[in-house]
């Protein structure tokens, strides 16, 4: 199938697993090597194709030309703008506490609903039948909206099944176009497809040149299941934007090494949600995307998976027990 490839860039920050703290532990390097990335996205045919076979039309609204990511204190300041300048995909969630400021900067925009694609995600203190109803309510309210195109189970804990039957029943509505979880393992997502009658369009998950979790994409493939990747530039760590493998292969292209790290996730089939905070290298990204990496460079790439989290292990007692302690005003 011919890929009809879609921009999308993003503002600010990455999803929540990645910390305030985690960010004031890098080196003034890495810092400003992540605030040089620039961002892009790409989303492919098969995409759109997936989640019409799931009869969730509206995905077809990531057809827009471009996308961006809203942070907390700088989706009025510039989403709009942004927005205006042709930005059409957002992704938020109620424990980023921002959804008010993205929903003024979407109504700021001009735009017109059917040409925005709008994702936020419930968070754990919501979990449940009666609570998500009231939670997803809630976020729309704050982005000011009439319905959501994609809803998604922020981590894979707590009563997750009463939650995705209440998504099942806001999407038979309308009033969710499509619905999907992030974080989960493949038996978490199993879990979800057993037991219930909508399969997830979408897992949301950690995935970079250090964690490139490729079995996991094998499994979510089998099941169709779009992975979607969160922190592709591992926020820096690692050195990623200094690697001497990915340096070379961006100096072999005339690219930079966050191109050549979303080239890969696209030829990877993978959509990414990269990040940045600055509009002007965020422009740059339209025109960055006119070259491929050869099945050698790919293979070389895949040298560096170390199939091990930069952040946080989904699977590890203390995570789970530190995510349930963390409250936000959702």
């Amino acid at each position: 199938m011919k890929s009809n490839i879609i921009f999308a860039a993003a503002l600010a920050l990455a999803p929540l697993t990645v910390t305030t703290a985690n960010a004031q532990d890098t080196t003034a390097g890495a810092a400003e090597e992540r605030t040089d990335a620039q961002a892009i996205q790409a989303i492919h045919e098969e995409w759109a194709d997936l989640i019409a076979e799931k009869d969730s039309a509206a995905i077809g609204a990531l057809y827009a030309e471009d996308a961006v990511l809203m942070a907390p204190g700088e989706a009025t300041v510039e989403g709009a703008p942004a927005i205006e300048d042709r930005y059409r995909l957002i992704d938020t969630a109620a424990a980023y506490e921002n959804e008010r400021a993205v929903g003024r900067a979407i109504a700021q925009s001009r735009i017109p609903r059917d040409e925005i694609f709008v994702t936020t995600k419930l968070w754990v203190q919501d979990a449940g039948y009666d609570a998500t109803k009231a939670a997803f309510r809630r976020s729309l309210d704050r982005l000011q909206l009439d319905y959501l195109d994609l809803y998604l189970i922020h981590q894979p804990y707590s009563d997750v099944h009463g939650s995705w039957r209440a998504m099942e029943e806001l999407h038979e509505t309308g009033t969710i176009r499509a619905i999907g979880v992030s974080n989960f393992q493949p038996d978490r997502v199993m879990d979800i497809v057993s037991f219930n009658r909508i399969t997830p369009a979408v897992n949301q998950i950690e995935t970079h040149p250090f964690h490139q979790r490729v079995e996991e994409q094998k499994f979510l493939i089998e099941n169709g299941v779009q992975m979607q990747s969160w922190g592709p530039f591992a926020e820096g760590r690692n050195n990623l934007f200094s690697n001497v493998t990915l340096k070379g292969i961006a100096d072999a292209h005339d690219r930079t090494v966050a191109q050549v790290v979303l080239k890969w996730l696209l030829q990877r089939n993978i959509v990414a949600i990269p990040k940045s905070v600055r509009p002007a290298r965020i422009a740059e990204n339209f025109a960055s995307f006119d070259f491929d990496l050869s099945d050698e460079e790919m293979a070389t790439i895949a040298t560096l998976d170390t199939g091990e989290s930069a952040f946080i292990d989904h699977r590890d007692p203390e995570a789970v027990k530190g995510i349930a302690a963390w409250k936000f005003d959702t």
